[in-house]
């Protein structure tokens, strides 16, 4: 296999889970604001506080950038990820954002359901 071949199976991958957690966090979004909270909500919580432990071990990297920089020199934000390059750039912080929105809307509906 190619360091090229590599890096595209390593892209690939990563979308894949970029994908996954995307429908995660976008189903979380719908449940909070449609007052659904239920096992999938709770799930998805430790999905994301698994991923970010995932990401403090590594120093805020994920494992599969790691892996893939040994197949590219590229500075690109998605040198290792079939998404748009601002996306790369700013996707910690719009999916972080995203998640305090979900959780403070969270709260909110558990206070407001007690």
């Amino acid at each position: 296999m190619t360091p090229q071949s590599k890096l595209i199976y390593i892209k690939i991958v990563h979308t894949a889970i970029w994908i996954f957690f995307n429908v995660v966090i976008f189903y979380m979004l719908y449940a909070v604001l449609v007052n659904k909270i239920d096992i999938w909500l709770w799930i998805g919580f430790g999905l994301f506080i698994l991923e970010g432990l995932v990401l403090l071990y590594f120093k805020f990297f994920c494992p599969l950038t790691i892996i893939a920089r040994k197949y590219s020199n590229s500075t690109k934000a998605n040198f290792d990820i079939y998404i748009p390059e601002w996306l790369a750039r700013y996707n910690k912080l719009i999916y972080t954002s995203l998640l305090v929105i979900i959780f403070g809307i969270t709260i909110f509906r558990l206070v407001q359901n007690s």
